[in-house]
């Protein structure tokens, strides 16, 4: 009985929906309603759904940004002690933009780029001097790395939720799209900016400082001298080879200005060969903390150092090797990893391997430490 009941029961829904039949209206309608909901609501749909992702991802961007705003003022009142409450001119701070120079025509364009970048920086750093007369040169340029943290959160922010109002408020999926591919890596350069607060607060040394500490070593118990701005320069010898070693002046939060100091070196003396030690970003698949050498001017930035250097080798007929230390950007602007710090004796190595290799006796070969020297004295 038990068997005959459950195999009336079978027939039933087989006959309920036409299991049997392909003319059954409720199969017919069961298939074909989905497809119409995707023709013509399907990119609405679509849109909602990475809409959710990306509000969650700009609520964090948010977050963010309100921290390391939070995060300055914080560090300005109980470092610097101001006389009266900072907080308003380190909004203006905050909203301060920069307008590239025209590049229609790209004659002279470098020194433009170069002289609008440095007038900001100079215009920052005395405004940020006015907030206080009780301070050294060292809370100086952590107030003013903490403020290019903060500054580049919030344009991240404005500009990615600026991106998603207009595709929201256009109903436009195609318009969400290139958002969506890129939001995981704008996040992962904003969680590693976010993070790197702590560190730069309390002025230790950070992965891209590698460069700096290599050639900080070399220059321990040497004379040092003031050669550009915030940056210093030593003098040494090396198996009958003349070494200038360069780098920006630690322990503050500066990369100096290796362009200018590498002009003045090269037009008092003879340089036969530059050779420029610096983090690099790691592939995806990369080993953390691999070394590489190769040829050209490895430094990061804007481009202006790297080319007032590249321009001074080509005219002085002076080659330029690089070193360079592979890491994640965000190793990059964090707290230096023991990984990263133990390879500062097999860097040294094959920096004097090199010097051996690649020139002769009296040669004189100029030594760059390139990165941010925070932590990082001489």
């Amino acid at each position: 009985m038990i068997a005959q009941s459950l195999n009336f029961t079978n027939i039933d829904i087989e006959q309920f929906f036409g299991l049997g039949d392909d003319t059954n209206p409720l199969m017919m309608l069961i298939w074909i309603l989905p497809i119409v909901l995707f023709i013509f609501y399907g990119q609405r749909i679509q849109l909602q759904v990475t809409s959710g992702e990306i509000k969650k991802a700009i609520k964090k961007l948010e977050l963010y940004k309100n921290e390391s705003r939070a995060e300055l003022i914080d560090y300005v009142k109980n470092t610097l002690k101001p006389k009266e409450d900072p907080t308003k001119k380190l909004d203006r701070f905050l909203d301060y933009f920069t307008i590239m120079p025209v590049d229609m025509d790209p004659n002279g364009l470098v020194d433009k780029v170069k002289h609008i970048v440095r007038s900001r920086e100079d215009f920052t750093r005395e405004h940020v001097k006015s907030l206080s007369t009780n301070q050294n040169e060292l809370d100086l340029t952590k107030v003013q790395t903490l403020l290019e943290i903060a500054t580049s959160l919030q344009l991240i922010y404005k500009v990615i939720n600026h991106m998603f109002l207009t595709a929201k408020k256009q109903n436009n999926y195609p318009l969400i799209l290139p958002l969506q591919m890129i939001l995981p890596f704008i996040m992962e350069e904003a969680a590693a900016i976010h993070s790197a607060i702590s560190t730069f607060k309390l002025g230790q040394p950070v992965g891209d400082g590698i460069g700096p500490m290599i050639v900080g070593r070399m220059m321990l118990n040497l004379k040092k001298e003031n050669i550009a701005f915030q940056t210093v320069l030593s003098k040494t010898n090396f198996d009958g080879r003349n070494l200038f070693l360069l780098k920006a002046q630690g322990p503050g939060s500066t990369v100096g200005r290796p362009g200018d100091a590498v002009e003045k070196i090269v037009s008092e003396n003879k340089i036969d060969m530059i050779i420029m030690i610096d983090a690099a970003l790691k592939m995806e698949g990369e080993e953390s903390a691999t070394v590489a050498q190769g040829f050209g001017a490895a430094i990061g930035g804007i481009g202006t150092e790297r080319y007032q250097i590249e321009a001074i080798a080509t005219n002085h007929d002076i080659p330029i090797f690089a070193i360079v230390i592979k890491q994640s950007i965000k190793e990059a602007i964090n707290l230096m990893t023991k990984d990263i710090a133990e390879k500062a004796n097999e860097v040294s190595s094959q920096l004097l391997e090199m010097i051996s290799t690649n020139t002769s006796t009296n040669d004189s070969v100029l030594i760059i430490g390139v990165g941010n020297t925070v932590g990082v004295p001489q």
